[in-house]
C-alpha cells in the first residue's frame, strides 16, 4: 500500500470497468512508467472495491418498483457459483448477491438483501425457477400486501441482457481463486456498471465523466 492512492485507484478502476486481466493492467501501467506486479493489483482490488461499493450505496439513486430478477453463473476455484441479480424495468441495477448454492435459501437471502436496501417492490418478474418462486412466496406470506409475482420469461430479457455486461468483464479473469475474492471483485464490477448507468446520485455527478464519477466516489473514503 506504499503506492500513491491515484495509482491504486487507476488500476482497480481499469480492472473492474474493462475486460482486462491483471497482467494487462500490469503491462498498461508499465507503459506509463509505473511498475507494479499483477498480484499487487489483485490485492488492491480485493481491498478497495468492496469499500467503494459500500460507499456507493449511500449515493445510489432510487430504483423502480417493478423488478426483474435472475441468476447467472460465475466460476470460483474451478466450480460454478451463482450470482443473483435484479434490475428494474428501466434496467437500473437493484442488487446482487453471490451464493454457493442455487436454492430457496439462497434466493431468499438475495430478496431479503435487496428489499432491505431498496424497499419492497410492487412486482417481481422471474423465470420458471421453483426455488425463486418458493422464496418470494415465503416472503409474501408475512406481508399485508403481497408482491405480484410474474413468471414470464420474455419479460425477463432486461436482466438477462444485463448479465452480459458483467460477464464481459469477468471473462478475461478466467475465474476466481476464492469465494471471498470473487465477492470483492464482483462488487467492484457491479459498482462500475451502476455508475455507467447513471445511478450515482452525488452533487455534480451528472456533469462528470464515468471515470471522474468513480474518483469523486473514492474521495469519500475516510482515512484510516
Amino acid at each position: 500500500m506504499h503506492y500513491p492512492l491515484e495509482v491504486m485507484l487507476t488500476c482497480v478502476r481499469w480492472y473492474a470497468a474493462y475486460p482486462l486481466s491483471l497482467r494487462h493492467v500490469e503491462e498498461m501501467m508499465a507503459e506509463r512508467g509505473v511498475f507494479v506486479d499483477h498480484s499487487t493489483v489483485s490485492r488492491w482490488a480485493i481491498r478497495i472495491l468492496p469499500v467503494l461499493e459500500k460507499i456507493f450505496r449511500k449515493y445510489k439513486r432510487q430504483v423502480g418498483g417493478s423488478w426483474r430478477m435472475d441468476e447467472t453463473y460465475v466460476k470460483v476455484n474451478g466450480k460454478w457459483k451463482y450470482l443473483y441479480r435484479a434490475v428494474d424495468k428501466e434496467g437500473k441495477t437493484i442488487d446482487f448477491l453471490l451464493t454457493a448454492k442455487r436454492d430457496k435459501a439462497a434466493a431468499k437471502r438475495f430478496f431479503d438483501k435487496a428489499i432491505a436496501a431498496n424497499g419492497t417492490p410492487e412486482k417481481v418478474t422471474m423465470d420458471k425457477s421453483g426455488a425463486n418462486k418458493a422464496a418470494i412466496d415465503g416472503i409474501n406470506a408475512d406481508m399485508e400486501i403481497p408482491m405480484v409475482v410474474r413468471q414470464i420469461k420474455y419479460l425477463n430479457n432486461i436482466v438477462e441482457q444485463d448479465h452480459r455486461a458483467v460477464k464481459r468483464i469477468t471473462k478475461p479473469m478466467l475465474g476466481f481463486k476464492s469465494f471471498q475474492s470473487a465477492k470483492s471483485i464482483l462488487a467492484g464490477i457491479e459498482l462500475m456498471h451502476m455508475i455507467r448507468k447513471g445511478q450515482l446520485m452525488m452533487e455534480g455527478a451528472d456533469d462528470l465523466s464515468f471515470a471522474d464519477q468513480f474518483y469523486a466516489l473514492a474521495g469519500k473514503i475516510r482515512p484510516v
